[in-house]
Parts: C-alpha cells; structure tokens; sequence
C-alpha cells in the first residue's frame, strides 16, 4: 500500500528496519506468562532512549509501563502484551526462537514491537511541543495463561492502577487469516466470555462382570453429554453465539474394574453477559441429571476474562486514521471470533477498543495463532505503529473526543 507523504505512517515507514530488528529479537528469545523478565528488560532499554519516557518496572509481576505527559490534558493508554506460548517452533527462519519448547505463536512480539514504535514516534511528538496530554505505554505480561489464582496480567495491571486518570485505551492484535493492507474494525462483543468447568461424576464402582451390583459413572455420562451439546442447540438463540466444547475426560484404569468417579473438563464461551450466566445454570442442571441415575457430582465453574467490547466511537478513530493513512486499506467489520482477550478487563474499566490486524504471510501458507509454523508479514509493523501514534495524537490534540 501506497501511503502519504508526510504523514505518520511516512514516517512509520522510515523507521521499519529498527521495527523488524525488534521484532526479530523477541521472536527469538520468548518467555511464557510471568515470566517476562528478560523481554521486560528489553523494553526498559528501548523505552529509556525515549526523550520524556517515564518508566515504571515491575507492574503485575514483570509487566512495564511508560509514560509521556506534559502534565495537562487528555489521557490515553496503549496496550500490548509481551508473552509466548509452551509451543516448538518449526521454522528454518534466522530469527526462530532459541528457548527450546517457547515460541511467540500468537504475534506477541509483533505487539510489543508495535508498541516500541508507537512511543518512539509520540515521543517525538510530544519533543516538538505538538501534543498536550499523556500517553501510557502498557506492556502487560500474562495474557496466555493464569496464574493459581486463576489471573492474567490485565486484572493485575487494573489492580495496579495502569489505568487510573485513563480516559480511553486501545490495543491490537495480529491476524493471519487476513492479508497485509486488511483490518477488522468491529463495534461491540468482538471476542468472548472465557469460563472453564471441571465436574467430577460419582458412582460407586465395581467389577466390569456384574455392573448391575455397582453404579457405572461412564454409563452416567451419556445422557450428561447429550444434555450438555443440546444447551447451545436448544437454550440458546441461534442468533447469540455462544460454544460449550468438552476438552478432557478422564476415568478408570484398566479393562475389568468400572470406576467410581469420571472426571470432565471443558470451556463456555459467549458474549452477551446474560447469556454467559444461562450456560453456567444450563450446564448446573445437565450434571444434575446424574442424581436420577443412582450418582452425585461436583461442578466447579471458573470465570476466566470477560468478553472484548470495543468503544464504537473509539472504532470511529481507527477507521479515519486508516482511511486517512492508507485509502486503499480494506476495513472490514466482522466479530473476532470466542476466542479470549484479557484486553476484555481493559474495555470493562474503561472506554476502549481493539482491532485485529492482517498480517498472513505472503507465500500462501496458512500459519494459523497457536501453531508452530506461525509468522506474519512485517509490514504489519510499521503500519500498527503508525495507526497507534496517529489514533493517539489526535486524541491529544483534540481531533479526535469522546
């Protein structure tokens, strides 16, 4: 894509090769959730050849937050996460990871680096004297896994404060079904409620020879299964989306004894907050039917991130910026998927919104987030840190209001 003389993505452009020698860096040397240290460290290097950054370390465990403020004005936070995947990589790449078993499968480096380019960019801004306001640079750790309590990064950041004084916060996120030159921008539930389940089904065991003496919770499982796929057939409109997935069943040990318990596991998503509370009674009343089986059973249900809901008027700011930047850029508005976004305690505290961003590589190949063959087209780079420093500089200067 052609794009403007003179204009932030100019001068997005101009800097690329510093971008894509980020990028490679991290790609190279991932770290799982909460265990960000060296990447975070990466960071604070960057960031403090800022003119203006203020940085604070340490936030959620390993995350960084800089700051550019000129002490008076609107405030907007940016938000990119820094962590990878327990996943091999298979690449003949120069830049394949070289943390055996860890790779960024899920475009996190891609983030982080966009993220880098953003403040360099504002950075000069705000040293020219051209914006009034601050800019928080969030980069967040823990968006791919939890820790024992059942947490991500975000809620620890929010927790934390990131987003006090923020009056609107925005985010992105790779896409590799979607070429370079394509975003989706969608308004509304864009990404899903996440809630795990784990339901233990009791019986009482016995020999495989004489089930008519014990009570066979594998047996039970039958009708509980059939009742757990028919909720989203049945209970719920065809028009909300909504998924119950069943991932891990576990019972018994062996050919010739019937076990006393059956152990499932499983994942709920949604979007409408309401329909979120009707699968969790849903799912309540399908294990209950074991009870008229001659069985009992436990149920535990963890809510996990709440569903992405993007800020139309914030939707509104990426569409002129791109369309101002690139106005051959194809926008499309689509939902992202039931997948999960920790971006979604973000947009629930404050105004905001995500977009997804093309970058499917150009040789044809599908590399999907989450597999090891994942990688993106880099152009991507400079075009996410364009869209994130002119989004925020004209909120500062006023263009752009709530």
């Amino acid at each position: 894509m052609t794009v403007k003389n003179e204009t932030m993505a100019a001068r997005a452009e101009e800097i690329f090769p510093l971008l894509q020698q980020w990028r490679r860096h991290l790609h190279q040397f991932p770290e799982l959730s909460f265990e960000e240290y060296e990447t975070a460290k990466f960071v604070v290097e960057q960031l403090s050849q800022m003119p203006g950054m203020h940085i604070q370390t340490g936030i959620a465990k390993t995350g960084v937050v800089g700051t550019l403020s000129t002490g008076s004005g609107p405030t907007i936070a940016i938000r990119a996460d820094m962590d990878a995947l327990p996943i091999t990589e298979k690449s003949d790449q120069p830049y394949c990871s070289k943390n055996n078993g860890v790779m960024h499968a899920c475009g996190h480096d891609a983030h982080t680096t966009i993220l880098l380019g953003a403040a360099k960019l504002l950075s000069e801004q705000m040293a020219e004297g051209k914006l009034q306001g601050t800019v928080k640079f969030l980069f967040q750790p823990a968006e791919e896994n939890a820790d024992d309590k059942g947490l991500t990064g975000a809620p620890y950041m929010i927790r934390e404060g990131v987003l006090d004084g923020v009056h609107a916060v925005i985010a992105l996120h790779m896409n590799p079904e979607n070429p370079y030159g394509e975003v989706l921008v969608h308004d509304g539930y864009s990404m899903a409620n996440v809630d795990t389940f784990q339901a233990t089904v009791m019986g009482r065991g016995g020999h495989c020879a004489y089930p008519h003496l014990g009570s066979d919770p594998i047996w039970m499982l039958g009708p509980v299964f059939q009742a757990l796929h028919g909720i989203v057939a049945r209970r719920v409109s065809p028009l909300e989306p909504a998924v119950i997935s069943i991932g891990c069943v576990e019972a018994g040990s062996t050919f010739n004894v019937i076990p006393t318990e059956a152990t499932v596991k499983g994942t709920l998503r949604s979007y409408d907050p309401a329909i979120r509370e009707l699968l969790i009674s849903e799912l309540e009343k399908a294990f209950s039917i074991v009870k008229n089986l001659g069985g009992n059973y436990t149920l535990h249900v963890v809510r996990g991130e709440p569903a992405l809901n993007n800020d139309p008027r914030i939707n509104g700011w990426f569409r002129q910026t791109i369309a101002e930047l690139w106005p051959e850029c194809k926008i499309i508005s689509r939902p992202f998927g039931l997948g999960g976004e920790d971006f979604g305690w973000m947009t629930h505290i404050v105004p905001g919104a995500m977009i997804f961003l093309g970058a499917a590589t150009p040789d044809g190949i599908i590399r999907d987030l989450h597999t090891p063959i994942f990688d993106i087209d880099e152009r991507a780079l400079s075009m996410g840190a364009a869209i994130f420093a002119d989004t925020a500089s004209k909120f500062l200067q006023g263009i752009y209001q709530l």
